[in-house]
């Protein structure tokens, strides 16, 4: 009587061990794709954040129009395009900031601003 495997019984185990590498691979790479989404999103709020924090402390009424200002946060350059609308009220304002990376948008963060 011959102890051991066969091939067959070889390869199976190989495929196995194969199957279960790549999903452990997968899921490796899309918590790391994950990671570095969280990052450009916590970055782009605190951009986002900075500037309508900027309008708040300004204690006046934002002119209506659009502007596009440089925000680096963690040596990333991000671009904060604001658009300032105006409401059914005068004394208040719609103010939009858009974080974009390059053309690509990254945060949206919209307030209302009151004449004060």
């Amino acid at each position: 009587m011959r102890r051991g495997f066969t091939l067959v019984e070889v390869l199976v185990a190989l495929g196995i061990v194969a199957i279960a590498l790549m999903a452990g691979l997968q899921a490796t790479s899309a918590l790391t794709r994950h990671s570095g989404r969280q990052s450009d999103m916590l970055l782009a709020q605190l951009c986002a954040e900075n500037e309508l924090v900027k309008i708040r402390l300004a204690r006046q009424m934002p002119g209506v129009g659009d502007s596009q200002l440089p925000c680096t946060q963690a040596d990333r350059n991000l671009t904060v395009a604001l658009v300032v609308r105006p409401t059914p009220n005068p004394n208040f304002r719609r103010v939009d900031a858009r974080v974009l990376d390059g053309e690509s948008p990254i945060w949206r963060l919209t307030t209302i601003v009151g004449r004060y």
